[in-house]
């Protein structure tokens, strides 16, 4: 799943790598979490790409509850068909989440023989080269009874590459499927859906000043002494997919 993740490029290069007409108003985020307000890429009436603002956690349209949000922050990629709650915004809704990376929580290396500690250490997760990313996510709109407008997002998750197994991960978007993702006339996206290379990637461990959300700040984003895990540890894949040039 995808829990946490973080954005600190500058509004300028986020502009230039999703196609947007000027500079979104966003600041720097080191730990971004559920049910908080999150920048999300997706393409106005005008047919023009947009940033805007939306809630963390998918709210069904039919949803009495709004509540139900906390509980649908990912949205599995293999099942969005046919999950109610995922059908129109996987068909109509669909959009992309800038990152410059995420967190994932692995279980903790050498412990002892016949240890039952359950403990993970968090895991930052981003491109081998640092670059700005795409996180696959869809939206959706929700209204009240009295007329309250809630607009919310999930992000689609995928099972995991080699560097990140056993759990699961965000599915994320190559910049020449960004037009294709975000198309909503364009129903042909089910191949997207897939782990991105590992070999492009890269994971090292941070502080667990990261678990708790009142942390925010680029101290997260530093390596700690635990063994870092590399794209070139991990098992041969298939070709990167073709990535075009951000500058």
């Amino acid at each position: 799943m995808c829990g946490r993740y973080e954005l600190h490029s500058h509004p300028a290069a986020i502009a230039l790598a999703f196609g947007l007409a000027y500079p979104p108003d966003v600041q720097a985020r080191y730990n971004i979490a559920p049910m908080t307000d999150v920048p999300i890429v997706r393409v106005a009436a005008d047919g023009h790409r947009e940033l805007v603002h939306v809630r963390w956690g998918l709210v069904p349209r039919w949803s009495k509850d709004p509540s139900v949000g906390a509980r649908m922050i990912n949205a599995r990629g293999d099942t969005l068909a046919d999950k109610p709650a995922f059908q129109i915004p996987y068909r109509r809704h669909r959009c992309l989440l800038p990152a410059d990376g995420f967190y994932e929580w692995q279980p903790v290396a050498a412990q002892p023989a016949g240890s039952d500690d359950k403990r993970k250490h968090p895991m930052h997760v981003g491109m081998a080269d640092g670059s700005l990313f795409g996180l696959a996510g869809l939206f959706e709109r929700w209204r009240g009874d009295d007329g309250t407008l809630l607009d919310t997002c999930a992000i689609v998750t995928t099972e995991a590459n080699p560097l990140l197994v056993p759990d699961r991960m965000p599915v994320i978007i190559a910049p020449p499927d960004y037009a294709r993702w975000l198309d909503p006339a364009n129903a042909d996206v089910a191949d997207l859906i897939a782990p991105y290379p590992s070999r492009a990637m890269a994971s090292y461990p941070v502080s667990s000043r990261v678990n708790s959300v009142r942390h925010d700040d680029v101290a997260l984003l530093e390596r700690t002494e635990a063994l870092a895990l590399e794209a070139s540890e991990v098992a041969d894949e298939p070709p990167l997919p073709e990535q075009e040039s951000l500058f």
